[in-house]
């Protein structure tokens, strides 16, 4: 898949190429999640990992009018109650002024096309428990959370812990 259009929007599958534009928008998401801080990813590391075969992840950019306005960045996962991969979406992104014209859903649906063309078992995803907009969204789509799953997550110092370092 080079381009898509899905209405008014276009969607391209991202090259190293489009690093710039994946880290301003993983700045934005960011600064939208009140974690500014939190992003230690550069250009030049996506840039590579683009590069690589085979990618860490996959990413879709689009775009309406010629200008670039979000991202769904995905990789696979494994289920090993269905034996199949699964599709883990780590951010779904639309610049505020874009919302609500259907680039959210437009990017989603690609990314479940994928899903479904791969075989995959199921598309997953979080979203912070504040940000009632995106529930709405995912609500909306036929999303259901799973409430009864609690993430956990290692990082840092307790990573290295861990590890026995």
């Amino acid at each position: 898949m080079a381009k898509v259009e899905l209405g008014m929007t276009a969607l391209r599958v991202a090259t190293p190429a489009d690093a710039e534009t994946i880290l301003g928008f993983i700045q934005a998401l960011a600064d939208y999640e009140n974690e500014s801080d939190a992003v230690e990813v550069d250009a030049a590391t996506l840039r590579a990992q683009l590069a690589e075969s085979p990618q860490p992840f996959e990413c879709l950019i689009a775009s309406r009018d010629g200008r670039d306005v979000g991202f769904a960045l995905f990789f696979h996962n494994y289920s090993t109650w269905r034996g199949r991969r699964g599709i883990w979406l780590e951010d779904l992104f639309v610049l505020p002024a874009q919302r609500g014209r259907g680039v959210g859903k437009a990017l989603l649906s690609r990314v479940a096309a994928i899903a479904r063309e791969r075989d995959c078992a199921r598309l997953e995803w979080a979203v912070l428990d504040w940000n009632q907009p995106a529930i709405d969204f995912y609500r909306s789509i036929g999303a259901a959370a799973q409430h009864e799953w609690t993430t956990h997550r290692v990082t840092g110092d307790a990573l290295a812990k861990l590890a026995g370092g």
